[in-house]
């Protein structure tokens, strides 16, 4: 098997032709008729015994050839795009058998679509606005609040009616023209009212009625809901059998040793302020970094296959559909409740994957650049990392993860600091 020809015949894509000699393919032949002789009959023989010859004298010389091709195809093509030293973004395509006998061997040739070539502009020097990592005292007082929140307890109400922010336990069934429709119906169901977790309109309706009492509530389904009843109007039956107040407790000393390790409040205001100031500071630095990316990718010049935009728009969905499988989910069934198709669902990851191959191009640029490697220790303490990480043996991390690939990660990390602490703060 040898390369015969590379030539580029179009912007990021090349056509190549590879030859396989006679002798391979002969041998493939070979191959094809052993996994396919014990099924095979033919007159005057049992299924199995006749010969490879007997086969080709009935049914033709290149009874195998066929598959033959797919056992040589793999190997050929691999050879051929190493030799040629092109770096593939998809599947070869377009393919074109010229010669293809047990004499002559095979001479073919297929197109590949190859990584774009990318023109750096500027990457060191970039100018972006940094976030405040202030502190303010209201900062503090909205965590405060929102840990009163969650220590809160619910206090039955029993002389008024529901108000918004209370929670109801409440009997419903919703209709549409006088029809129950699937999914409309609970029972005892708790809801708070101001959540939002109903559909527009609904929990304003139930605010102002007693418990014990039965009332209607009339909502009209969004445009964006499930197909059957967006935009449809409805008629909810409605029954409250108990109203919640929220109890918020003291913000004192007495709360302070409730729900944290100090003694007062001024001590856990403190330990608030410090890890706001952390998480400001976290945040601020990321989105200093993604802001310095975007400007890096506006700055490069790229003719970039389509193919890589939809290779990544179909990992990030696969990766969200992993996800959903975590929580017991099928994307299939996830879809009918957004009423949506998988064209439309991919197409909301279609930007962010255009983001994501770009940065990653332009950041193997810069490795190129700069001439950035990753060091033999770097890579062994990435590996221990990981280990730590998910639990596992280094040696378990080297054969599940290819050194190229936690090099190539490391490199990228490192063009990624180059380019932050390159960068001017406006």
């Amino acid at each position: 098997m040898a390369l015969k020809s590379s030539n580029k015949i179009d912007t990021n894509t090349y056509e190549v032709e590879v030859t396989v000699d006679a002798e391979t393919f002969t041998e493939a032949c070979k191959s094809a008729f052993m996994k396919q002789k014990n099924s095979i009959s033919i007159p005057g023989f049992r299924k199995g015994k006749a010969t490879q010859g007997m086969v080709e004298k009935i049914y033709g010389e290149g009874a195998f050839y066929e598959e033959a091709l797919e056992i040589v195809y793999p190997q050929a093509v691999q050879s051929a795009i190493d030799e040629a030293e092109l770096r593939i973004v998809d599947q070869p395509f377009d393919l074109d058998v010229s010669i293809m006998s047990k004499a002559e061997g095979v001479e073919m040739k297929f197109k590949v679509t190859t990584y774009p070539e990318v023109k750096l502009g500027d990457y060191k020097g970039l100018e972006a606005e940094m976030l405040s990592v202030d502190v303010t005292d209201e900062d503090v007082e909205n965590e405060l609040k929102s840990l009163q929140e969650r220590n809160s307890r619910l206090v039955t109400v029993e002389d008024r009616a529901a108000e918004m922010g209370d929670s109801v336990e409440l009997d419903f069934e919703g209709f549409v023209d006088g029809v129950a429709f699937d999914g409309g119906k609970g029972e005892n169901y708790p809801l708070e009212l101001g959540s939002g977790s109903f559909i527009p309109g609904f929990e304003e309706q139930v605010a102002g009625h007693n418990s014990e009492e039965e009332f209607d509530v009339n909502v009209t389904f969004p445009e964006e809901y499930q197909a059957d009843l967006a935009g449809k109007d409805a008629v909810f039956k409605c029954k409250i059998h108990e109203i919640k107040h929220k109890e918020l407790p003291e913000l004192d000393d007495d709360f302070a040793m409730d729900v944290s390790e100090f003694d007062t409040l001024d001590e856990l205001k403190a330990d608030i302020k410090t890890q706001i100031a952390e998480r400001k500071e976290k945040e601020a630095k990321t989105d200093f970094e993604n802001k310095l990316l975007e400007l890096l990718i506006e700055n490069i010049e790229a003719e970039i296959p389509d193919c890589m935009f939809d290779q990544k728009c179909d990992e990030l969905v696969q990766d969200y559909s992993y996800r959903l499988q975590m929580q017991g989910l099928d994307i299939n069934t996830y879809l009918q409740y957004l009423g949506q198709t998988m064209d439309e669902f991919k197409a909301q990851f279609e930007e962010g994957a255009k983001k994501q191959v770009k940065v990653g191009l332009a950041l193997e640029a810069v490795v190129d650049a700069e001439k950035i490697e990753a060091t033999e220790e770097e890579i062994s303490a990435e590996v221990d990392k990981l280990a730590e990480q998910y639990g596992m043996e280094a040696d378990q991390i080297r054969a599940a993860v290819p050194a190229e690939q936690i090099a190539q990660d490391i490199k990228t990390r490192k063009a990624v600091d180059l380019i932050v602490e390159s960068a001017v703060k406006a």
